[in-house]
C-alpha cells in the first residue's frame, strides 16, 4: 500500500471534523458513552474517505530515445568563459 498524500490525509482529517460534529449535534449526545460512539463514527467515516480515495500517483515520463553510452559522451562540461571580467564590461 502507497503512503497516503496530502489531499488523503486533508481529506480524512476534515471528514472525521465535520461528521464528528453533525453525529454529536443531530444526535443530541451528552453522555460518555453516546460521545465516544459518535467520534469513532467520525474516525471510521475520515479513515474510510481517505482510504478510497484515489492518489494522484503519475507515472515517470522518461524520454523515448536510447539510454546515452556510459563514456564520455555521457558526461558534459560546460566549457571555460572567456572575456569575462572588468575588460569585457569596460571594453579595455
Amino acid at each position: 500500500m502507497q503512503r497516503p498524500n496530502a489531499a488523503q490525509y486533508a481529506y480524512g482529517s476534515a471528514v472525521v471534523v465535520l461528521a464528528t460534529a453533525a453525529l454529536l449535534l443531530l444526535t443530541g449526545a451528552t453522555g460518555p458513552p453516546a460521545v465516544a460512539a459518535a467520534c469513532l463514527a467520525g474516525l471510521v467515516l475520515g479513515v474510510l474517505v481517505a482510504v478510497t480515495m484515489p492518489s494522484a500517483a503519475r507515472p515517470v515520463k522518461t524520454p523515448g530515445g536510447p539510454a546515452p553510452a556510459a563514456g564520455n559522451d555521457a558526461v558534459r562540461v560546460p566549457a571555460a568563459r572567456t572575456g569575462e571580467g572588468a575588460d569585457a564590461r569596460t571594453g579595455r
